[in-house]
């Protein structure tokens, strides 16, 4: 019984803790490996046309449990596409945050139309 009521406590306070981390700024799992400053450098390298392959042996990883080696190709390709999310849809991710804390207050968030949607692009 006492267990039981352990295991309740901790499923009611996980979600609590959740929230509270992300509005500090906190972040669960692993850093990306592609850095801010490793993604810039890529996309100006490949504006004057390098390909990612000619690009990823000058990259390294700053931080983290695999400092020092490259970032995998991969990875790259991986930090590109959601980078290019990101610029088709600036407002999407505020919406998103927006959204869960609404969700986390209680509330229903009001649908978007595919108007707003466009708007923010």
């Amino acid at each position: 019984m006492v267990a039981q009521t352990e295991r309740e406590n901790i499923r009611e306070s996980t979600p609590e803790g959740l929230d509270t981390a992300f509005r500090k700024g906190k972040h669960g799992g692993r850093p990306p490996v592609v850095t801010n400053d490793m993604l810039r450098t890529v996309l100006r390298r490949r504006a004057s046309g390098e390909s990612v392959e000619q690009i990823q042996p000058d990259l390294i990883i700053p931080t983290g449990e695999r400092k020092g080696p490259n970032p995998s190709v991969a990875s790259i390709h991986r930090a590109l596409a959601g980078h290019a999310e990101r610029e088709a849809c600036p407002g999407a991710v505020e919406a998103a945050h927006a959204d869960v804390a609404a969700l986390n207050d209680g509330a229903v968030p009001e649908p978007r139309h595919q108007a707003e949607v466009l708007k923010s692009r």
